[in-house]
């Protein structure tokens, strides 16, 4: 016959390591939710509609730290563990180098422009029926606090990896445990005087908070620094950078009317406009200061296709 009996798991070592490493991610995983769930709760003292602010705002703020973070996370950590199990900590350091440039290129515009498009993207997206002018200029409001921590939550996806593909769980979680206390204190800090918006910040200091902090434990240990490519790239993004902003607060002048007064599909035409302009202005801006190398972006359209 068969033989029904229960068959006791043997914890060999290799399963002992595993559920030490595994633990500590399950905790972190928890930590975000416990951050979710406290602002929530702060929120609604605040003030009536002020969850739905924050709500809707984070789902944009979310697209693309969805599209980016998640990517570079990804791919990231099989690639490091590879390296380092060769004992390549050289080509280890490349990878993690260009994964944050690849990283702060997308992100710092995409702060930029949620930032200063935050009315026109959330009234196109949002302001209809009982979502009113009043409700969107809040919701956008909170939508330009969240971008404030937009690259942070990025970096956060970049530095982790460097702990995870050595085998260290734990000193992630630490360091978000930590940033999470942060991000109490500054929304009891913030939340009075700001109100919801003050909320949103609190999130975004606390997300530069825990970012900085890893890439610090990563340089304390000598697991990352950054390489001359990224220091002459970095100032060179931001610049470009401060042109798109620049191009698009002249859009915005220039399309006022019609953001304001406009009809819905107008004024959805007009931030199409804004948008375009945008990105070409940055993608201009970006090749002619030497940024980005054109044939690298069609290396990576080409590998990601």
């Amino acid at each position: 016959g068969i033989d029904l009996s229960l068959v006791r798991p043997r914890l060999t070592p290799e399963v002992k390591t595993l559920l030490r490493r595994i633990v500590p991610g399950a905790v972190g995983a928890g930590v975000y939710q416990i951050n979710l769930l406290v602002d929530t709760i702060l929120a609604s003292l605040v003030a009536d509609g002020a969850v739905s602010y924050l709500y809707y705002a984070d789902r944009v703020n979310q697209l693309p730290l969805g599209v980016v973070g998640v990517a570079v996370g990804t791919a990231l950590l099989p690639l490091l563990s590879r390296q380092l199990k060769a004992g390549d900590d050289g080509a280890a350091l490349h990878s993690q180098n260009r994964a944050l440039e690849f990283a702060l290129f997308l992100t710092l515009p995409s702060a930029f422009a949620l930032m200063v498009l935050s009315d026109p993207i959330i009234a196109v997206l949002f302001e209809r029926g009982a979502f009113g002018a009043e409700q969107a200029a809040a919701t956008a409001k909170a939508l330009a606090a969240f971008a404030l921590g937009l690259p942070a939550y990025v970096l956060i996806k970049v530095f982790t990896p460097g702990f995870f593909a050595r085998g260290d769980t734990k000193t992630p979680v630490q360091v978000a445990i930590i940033a999470l206390l942060a991000n109490i204190a500054f929304n009891l800090v913030l939340m009075g005087p700001l109100g919801h918006m003050g909320i949103a910040l609190s999130t975004s200091l606390s997300a530069w908070l825990n970012a900085m902090t890893l890439a610090w434990l990563l340089k304390r240990q000598g697991r990352f620094s950054l390489d001359p490519r990224l220091k002459t790239r970095l100032p060179r993004i931001l610049l470009a950078c401060g042109l798109m902003t620049t191009a698009l607060y002249g859009g915005l002048v220039l399309g006022s009317d019609w953001l304001s007064a406009g009809p819905l599909l107008a004024r959805g035409g007009v931030l199409s406009g804004l948008i375009g302009l945008g990105l070409g202005t940055y993608l201009l801006s970006a090749q002619l200061f030497g940024a980005v190398a054109l044939g690298e972006v069609k290396k990576l359209v080409r590998r990601r296709s």
